[in-house]
């Protein structure tokens, strides 16, 4: 159809068929209706699904999983680059250096490792510095999750101009990275270079996956913190000492946890919010200037922040008890002397010009008119069902399984308790 918004996102989270029991858990919890349930098996919309993983973590059946890149895919460059995540840290019972996590990732065949930690930091003293402009959209909206630029972009399209205008941690590493390492190894070119990120979550491995096509890419692999761990165990021998090539501190650790990117920005008018529910009541009141005298907001969508991710290992209140040990043997930040901090303002090429593309799916057609009428089909259709979001019909709500009848995707007679005389002829619902 004509003037219909066409979606080409690609996404990390899928489902595999042949686990599918069609249960309607996942279809209960995801946060913004994308799972439908046909035939007996779960499916995906790809045009509403903001890659938060809800699914896989609330899956009875195991049928969700995360796409991602494997370890083997690095064998095609020269010369390798890790990016660990400062949640990695958090997934080792009795480490008292991350020294031996950095050492671990050289073990396994990286040739150079450059810490999210470390970037995480130097995009913190940026954001301090942007907070210092009087005339950018207060509250500002972290831009660090991508499942929060997604939902944005779906259902809070009018919040987009306050998100923070900075490339998230990992892509400042990737940069950052590579140019030290071509810098350092001028016989290599940009394509010998292969750089991972290790991620905890699958919105990230998507974040990756769909950059722009006008664009190189500056991340080549995502991989999953998951198989990192398992791969690394059996390297991380306490009796040989690693050396001390760790360039993270307090601040960038901080961050793979809840709270952690707002403490570090000296700014006490901010909230931290985290879990995908609670997220969306706090968009929800930002859109209607609840908080009126806020000027940054961090949202996760993983409970716990990305230890709560789901391609991580260990339990999300645990990896934040670990972190905190790990703190006490950290300074609170290593950038005070780095060359890879600007002295005044923020760098052009960290700067994010091209603003987020907005797809709401409150809009059925480019066309405000046909999109106001069908808006109204779809609430007369609403006002004849029996509103009680049993999920029978393979839809998590009456009101969402509106929206199908009236796109075409579903029947009325889907609904097995519009079927009944009784209902059908006027009787109690």
């Amino acid at each position: 159809m004509a003037g219909v918004f066409v979606n080409k996102y690609l996404h990390s989270v899928t489902l595999v068929d042949s686990k599918c029991h069609g249960c309607t858990h996942c279809l209960n919890y995801c946060p913004t209706e994308a799972i439908r349930i046909k035939n007996g098996k779960a499916h995906i919309n790809p045009d509403r699904c903001i890659d938060c993983g809800q699914c896989i973590r609330v899956c009875l059946n195991k049928a969700k999983k995360s796409i991602f890149d494997p370890l083997d895919e690095l064998k095609k460059f020269k010369y390798k680059v890790a990016l660990p995540a400062p949640t990695l840290y958090g997934q080792f019972d009795n480490l008292d250096d991350i020294d031996y996590v950095v050492q671990g990732l050289y073990d396994i065949g990286f040739d150079y490792v450059y810490e999210v930690s470390r970037a995480a930091e130097i995009v913190t003293e940026y954001t301090r510095r942007l907070l210092k402009n009087s005339d950018i959209p207060k509250p500002v909206i972290s831009s660090a999750c991508p499942v929060i630029l997604r939902l944005i972009s779906l259902r809070f399209p009018s919040l987009s101009e306050h998100i923070v205008p900075i490339m998230s941690p990992m892509e400042v590493a990737a940069i950052n990275a590579r140019k030290f390492v071509l810098e350092n190894n001028p016989e290599l070119s940009y394509e010998d270079v292969g750089v991972a990120f290790i991620s905890p979550c699958p919105a990230k491995v998507s974040y990756v996956k769909n950059h722009p096509e006008n664009r190189r890419p500056i991340i080549d692999c995502v991989l999953s913190m998951k198989e990192i761990y398992f791969n690394m165990i059996s390297t991380m021998k306490r009796e040989n000492q690693p050396e001390k090539t760790s360039r993270a501190g307090v601040v960038g650790l901080s961050w793979a946890t809840s709270g952690g990117e707002s403490t570090a920005i000296f700014n006490d008018k901010y909230l931290a919010a985290d879990g995908i529910d609670n997220v969306i009541k706090v968009l929800d009141q930002i859109e209607n200037n609840a908080f009126p005298t806020l000027e940054f907001v961090e949202l996760n969508s993983c409970p716990g922040g990305c230890v709560g991710g789901v391609m991580t290992v260990t339990d999300p209140f645990i990896a934040r008890a670990h972190l905190q040990g790990l703190r006490r043997y950290l300074p609170v930040t290593r950038l005070s002397q780095s060359s890879e901090l600007e002295k005044e303002g923020i760098p052009d090429d960290l700067i994010i010009h091209t603003p987020l593309e907005e797809r709401p799916i409150g809009s059925f057609d480019t066309n405000d008119r046909v999109s106001i009428s069908t808006m109204a089909r779809i609430e007369e259709v609403n006002s004849i069902l029996p509103q009680i979001d049993c999920g029978v019909c393979g839809a998590p709500t009456c009101h969402a399984f509106a929206e199908d009848v009236v796109k075409g995707k579903a029947s009325m007679e889907d609904c097995p308790i519009y079927t009944l005389p009784k209902f059908k002829s006027g009787g109690s619902k």
